[in-house]
């Protein structure tokens, strides 16, 4: 491994583009002074910005990029006016030309998706890249996958999704043998759907030495942080997703509402509001941390669109964690070792699309 980690950054991702992108890049920095970056997007918009902070402007390379990826874009639209010529489009050719160890974008996640699936190509033996997040729970955090990469999913793609969340939580949470649950309606084995119950036999079955399968959770799991590593498809888990996110929002509504009831209210609220915007934050999976496609030749993180340059830099920091731990080994690494569990392969009839 080389001595600094090189991040390419899409910088005209985001509700903000450059306005996110650089000051997150100079707060990442600044915390991990081995990083280097290389920059893509307008000359004209971000090159100003990277003159303002010589220390982040000695650390990166900036190249100009006549396109960016439109936040309402389709992703085949993506794909027919940035192809080769886009930013964001840039920053994933970075990686896979070896100049850069991984890319973050938090532009369109399904000309992201799309893209990175095209030019990085999926890594053996995976049939769908899935999109994994961070999940704040009680305990911590855990890894939960699917959040919006395809929907549907059979039980050999959630297997698959059960090894590599497992890789991404010994890469991440640094344990040696992670827990992983599969998602359902209930946790007898007689419940949820056939692909569901397919699963969950073959992991059982498969006896994983990287893994500790713990069978079927539910819904309230995903807070209690009853496992290390959550297994889903990619439609239940982006519900899931947005409906987290929504009752972070209600919830900080409902204490804004009550804390300004009455004077003393006011008075406790402003004296107390660093930690109720830190419960905010939170109780948020989507702010900060950003999803990673995991299942692709290279390292790809999506920040959330409507972040701030304190969860830009997160997002970032968390590809230098997985690249500094080897994700992608480790990934490769257990793929390998499990595909004797693997049946002959059957022809995928669930339609994939971008939940995102």
């Amino acid at each position: 491994m080389a001595a600094g980690v090189t991040v390419s950054l899409d910088a005209m991702g985001g509700d903000e583009g450059p306005d996110l992108v650089i000051p997150g890049a100079l707060r990442a920095l600044t915390r991990r002074p081995d990083l280097r970056f290389r920059l893509f997007g307008d000359e004209a918009l971000v090159k100003p910005m990277l003159d303002e902070h010589p220390k982040l402007r000695e650390a990166s390379e900036f190249e100009h990029c006549e396109i960016a990826v439109r936040m309402d874009d389709k992703p085949s639209q993506a794909l027919r006016r940035g192809r080769r010529r886009s930013s964001m489009w840039r920053a994933i050719e970075a990686v896979k030309t070896g100049d850069a160890d991984l890319a973050v974008s938090a532009g369109n996640t399904g000309a992201l998706m799309a893209m990175a699936k095209l030019c990085l190509r999926t890594t053996a033996g995976i049939d769908r890249p899935a999109i994994a997040a961070l999940w704040p729970t009680v305990r911590g955090e855990s890894v939960v996958l699917d959040v919006g990469a395809t929907i549907g999913a059979d039980a050999q793609q959630l297997f698959d999704f059960a090894v590599m969340g497992g890789a991404m939580a010994r890469a991440v949470f640094d344990v040696d043998r992670p827990t992983v649950g599969l998602l359902n309606i209930g946790v007898e084995e007689v419940k949820g759907l056939e692909p569901v119950r397919e699963a969950g036999q073959r992991l059982k079955d498969a006896d994983l030495s990287n893994i500790d399968y713990a069978g079927f959770v539910e819904g309230d799991d995903l807070g209690a942080g009853t496992v290390d590593v959550v297994v889903t498809e990619g439609f239940a888990g982006n519900i899931a997703l947005k409906t987290a996110e929504g009752t972070a929002r209600q919830i900080a509504t409902y204490l804004r509402n009550a804390m300004s009831r009455t004077l003393m209210a006011r008075i406790g609220y402003y004296l107390a509001r660093d930690a109720f915007d830190r419960l905010r934050v939170k109780m948020d999976p989507r702010r900060g941390n950003g999803g990673v496609f995991l299942g692709l030749n290279g390292i790809v993180i999506k920040s959330h669109g409507g972040t701030d340059a304190e969860g830009f830099a997160t997002a970032v920091e968390l590809g230098y964690g997985m690249v500094r731990n080897g994700l992608l080994d480790k990934i490769n690494n257990d793929l390998t070792a499990y595909s004797q569990s693997r049946p002959e392969p059957e022809t995928d009839v669930v339609a994939s699309a971008g939940a995102a």
